[in-house]
């Protein structure tokens, strides 16, 4: 079996897929990649199933060297250079890295967090359903530490694999479309009206559980607090000083805090690639 044996783990470097479905009735997070369709993308290049699991990176890359037999690779989500063995290779592309060469993902250009996907998918033992790892519940394989080795699964079925797979780039501004509820009333009708308009930023706290924002407090219209409800991916909460927290892959089941809107999945891709201090701009959708 073939095996990739991390020689440098960077910041933060967890395995991931799409993630575990259908058990937040249990307590339990849906993780998975935060950048799904990069996930995807990587996976395609390499002729994975697209929910194969592979390697989430956070700014700083990854260094792996393949053990076993030669690894076809691809590397998406947050551009940054790759080197197999100290010269340049391909990003956004499959690559092939002979048995013993050392594969290093630097750190990222734009965006947060590359995906770094292997031919046989990243074969970790399975936890409900999904190898993903979840910093919240603690539950799928720990964060990379130098000398982890990874088993990689059996080479897919031979089938024509893509050149490119086009993604888009990390933007310079971070907007989210916002539909409003379950607690919008809980909001004063100005702050519901400036939401639209106020301008916000990333914050440094933000990590895989949500994205931290920091701008004009959302003013409340009652006080108190809810009790604890389910909370859903996207899912925008108010805390008690009043800057919005986007609910990422790894939020909590539940929540007191009141939510004033959720945000589309399909926009939450651009919210992984989102750095600190980027700026926010909240789009409420129209009621339906």
């Amino acid at each position: 079996m073939s095996e990739l044996l991390t020689v440098r783990p960077g910041p933060l470097t967890t395995v991931q897929d799409l993630g575990r479905r259908g058990v937040a009735h249990l307590g339990v997070p849906r993780a998975g990649a935060l950048d799904e369709p990069a996930l995807r993308a990587a996976n395609r290049l390499v002729g994975n199933e697209p929910g194969a699991a592979a390697l989430e990176t956070t700014l700083g890359g990854v260094a792996l060297r393949v053990v076993g037999r030669p690894a076809v690779i691809a590397v998406t989500g947050a551009p940054a250079p790759v080197l197999v063995d100290g010269r340049p290779a391909a990003w956004g592309a499959a690559v092939t890295v002979p048995a013993g060469a050392v594969l290093e993902v630097g750190t990222a250009t734009a965006g947060v967090r590359s995906v770094v996907a292997v031919a046989g998918g990243i074969a970790v033992a399975p936890v409900l359903g999904s190898r993903s790892t979840d910093l919240l519940a603690g539950l799928g394989p720990a964060p990379l530490a130098a000398g982890d080795r990874l088993p990689v699964g059996p080479p897919p079925p031979h089938a024509p694999r893509p050149d490119l797979v086009p993604l888009p780039g990390p933007g310079a501004e971070l907007v989210l479309r916002l539909r409003l509820g379950p607690h919008a009333h809980w909001f004063t009708p100005g702050a519901l009206a400036r939401l639209g308009h106020d301008r916000y930023a990333v914050s440094p706290a933000s990590n895989r559980i949500g994205l931290r924002t920091q701008g004009p407090p959302v003013e409340r219209a009652r006080a108190g607090e809810l009790p604890s409800e389910g909370m859903v991916l996207g899912a925008v909460q108010i805390p008690p000083d009043g800057q919005p927290v986007v609910f990422l892959a790894d939020h909590p089941t539940t929540g007191g805090y009141p939510v004033i809107g959720v945000v589309p999945a399909t926009d939450l891709a651009a919210a992984a690639q989102a750095r600190p201090g980027t700026p926010v701009r909240f789009t409420p959708l129209p009621e339906r």
